[in-house]
């Protein structure tokens, strides 16, 4: 049975939504379930969700995140739900939106919020190869693998609007070469500078409006390719943009990510 009357947030992170549930005080209980997460996330039938969040106590930071999927496997890291995370940290009276720590489990993320605009440093990306050795298709340039807290194909496209994010992204998902699968990210041009991404991604095993992880890997390889130079202002799949600011060190980039943290509405769980 669904836990009746548990408090949420429905939150956005430039159309990567996720349920955010405050459990500093109430433990998760059976909405870790995986079977509570995919009946809370499906659509039609639930909230609706890519995901659910946990907002935790941590003695080694403000506060700590804990991500589960849409099919209740857990992730390392979740860019976009870090976002959404730090402004609700500061709606809760959790830090200052100067700055506030969060534990994740990739490390510890250092957050703020920049006028409205909530923004996080991401750990160093040490593992990245800017040719992934994969075979290309019809309309693709080249294929790059990060591991941006979790693992990340990204394919440079011509034009991502006519790309068959599942029909391409799926079998990728779980390329062999892989030990652990990978989200799959196309990016291709803006008309007038910038450009724009679309994501498959695991765990959610469909397409997403937007992946703030994703977006950091394929802004990081965009710029090992000689093709962008930091900040990179990069087009999510809603219309909306997330900026990917890092510093480049030999081979290793040390990231932060800036995009929306919006609060849809707050609830009670119910009849799910």
């Amino acid at each position: 049975m669904i836990p009746t009357g548990r408090a949420f947030y429905k939150m956005s992170g430039s159309g990567n939504d996720f349920v955010m549930v405050d459990a500093r005080s109430e433990p998760r209980g059976r909405l870790e379930d995986p079977d509570v997460i995919q009946a809370i996330c499906a659509r039609g039938t639930g909230v609706g969700a890519d995901g659910i969040v946990f907002l935790e106590r941590s003695e080694q930071a403000d506060i700590r995140l804990t991500y589960l999927n849409a099919d209740g496997s857990r992730a390392d890291f979740c860019g976009n739900a870090t976002l959404c995370t730090t402004r609700l940290a500061i709606e809760l009276g959790v830090g200052g939106a100067a700055g506030l720590s969060i534990e994740t489990d990739s490390g510890l993320v250092s957050a703020r919020i920049r006028g409205e605009t909530p923004e996080i440093d991401l750990q160093p990306i040490t593992q990245l190869r800017p040719d992934a050795g994969m075979n290309l298709m019809a309309g693709e340039r080249r294929i790059g693998f990060a591991l941006v807290g979790v693992p990340h194909l990204v394919l440079l496209c011509d034009d991502v609007s006519t790309v068959d994010v599942v029909g391409r992204g799926r079998p990728l998902r779980s390329e062999a070469s892989l030990e652990h699968g990978a989200n799959v990210n196309f990016v291709s041009p803006r008309a007038g500078g910038g450009w724009r991404y679309r994501t498959y991604e695991r765990g959610v095993e469909a397409e997403t409006l937007a992946c703030g992880s994703g977006a950091v890997a394929t802004g990081v390889l965009l710029n090992a390719w000689g093709l962008a130079a930091p900040p990179v202002e990069i087009q999510t799949r809603s219309g909306k943009s997330v900026t990917v600011d890092f510093k480049r060190a030999g081979q290793s980039w040390s990231p932060s990510l800036a995009g929306e943290g919006r609060i849809v509405y707050r609830g009670e769980l119910s009849e799910i």
